[in-house]
């Protein structure tokens, strides 16, 4: 599931914490990354999860119309397609991914007033519309409706940010290292790719926190030599600071910095020019406005330095690259 960006994200969120915490212990600040890569995998499985929330809506709002004293024509002869939804279904009869959500609460229960209002949201739009009259009635046509949902409904809701944080706060101290805010749009475009093979399948594509071993092994690794470096790729900071303000180098930075000098040290096969520019993208989201320009400078130097002295040895598309 996790991309590399996001992993380097996790290990720098989890090396800042470790570095600001007077901890000693790495174990520690490595048991904070897994967690962190874990809770990617469990925000996956909890924005699928609220199509069952979604369906039993729908359902209860029929349920109400049919009791009527005197319904409507509509409330008389509801449209069941929705309740009828086969991928809300297939979500709802996994028992694998039921027992999943149970371990790790991921329920909708305790936010109804944001399923009414997305559903009320939903049952607006001209896609749902367009849905609940098609002649086509097939599993496709049912994976695509939530691949729409998932598309419309949920970036830059800010009650959906509330409830975020409202599951941060109820989590351990060292479970805290991941925002879902600043995931979301990540997991929902995993989502949405996944949506046709589901479709295909008829099954859920079972995600994993890591696409394959290497990954896993990369972000264990890189923390591992971010933190054993750290005071040593500190000071080179430190020491190549001639045509930079000291007062501006901020603990952002110098974690960042000292991450790309550790993942061209350790990873050979990495061309320069990726760890270089990966550093500086995380830095324009994680950093001051003017950490971009200084983590690029600095990186450059340092790591030209390292290629020259020979501590830093390219192989394969490493080398090729760079």
């Amino acid at each position: 599931m996790l991309n590399r960006r996001l992993i380097r994200i996790k290990v720098f969120k989890a090396l800042f914490a470790f570095e600001n915490s007077g901890s000693d212990s790495a174990a520690t600040a490595a048991d904070m990354l897994a967690r962190s890569c874990e809770k990617t995998l469990e925000l996956y499985c909890f924005l699928l999860n609220i199509s069952g929330s979604l369906v039993a809506l729908a359902q209860e709002k029929i349920d109400a119309g049919l009791h009527k004293f005197h319904p409507s024509e509509e409330e008389a002869h509801p449209n069941y397609r929705f309740v009828n939804n086969r991928f809300a279904k297939l979500i709802d009869d996994d028992p694998e991914f039921g027992r999943f959500c149970q371990k790790h609460k991921l329920s909708w229960n305790e936010y109804d007033v944001f399923v009414k209002k997305l559903f009320a949201s939903i049952t607006a739009s001209d896609y749902y519309k367009e849905y609940m009259a098609a002649e086509e009635d097939s599993f496709e046509a049912d994976c695509q409706l939530f691949a729409r949902i998932y598309e419309e409904e949920f970036e830059d809701n800010e009650l959906l940010d509330s409830i975020f944080e409202d599951i941060s706060l109820k989590r351990p101290w060292k479970e805290g290292l991941d925002d879902w805010s600043d995931e979301l749009a990540f997991v929902l475009n995993v989502i949405i790719s996944d949506l046709p093979a589901i479709a295909r399948k008829k099954a859920l594509i079972q995600q994993k926190v890591f696409k394959n071993e290497d990954d896993s092994l990369f972000a264990q690794t890189l923390l591992q030599e971010s933190i054993a470096g750290y005071a040593e790729y500190s000071a080179l900071i430190s020491e190549n600071l001639s045509n930079w303000d000291p007062d501006r180098l901020v603990s952002t930075d110098i974690a960042l910095i000292v991450m790309g000098l550790a993942e061209a040290v350790s990873f050979p096969t990495i061309p320069v020019k990726v760890t270089i520019n990966e550093y500086v993208e995380i830095a324009k989201y994680y950093s001051t406005p003017n950490s971009r320009i200084f983590v690029n400078g600095m990186l450059d130097k340092l790591i030209r330095a390292k290629v020259e002295s020979g501590e830093i040895v390219k192989v394969d598309r490493g080398l090729r690259e760079s």
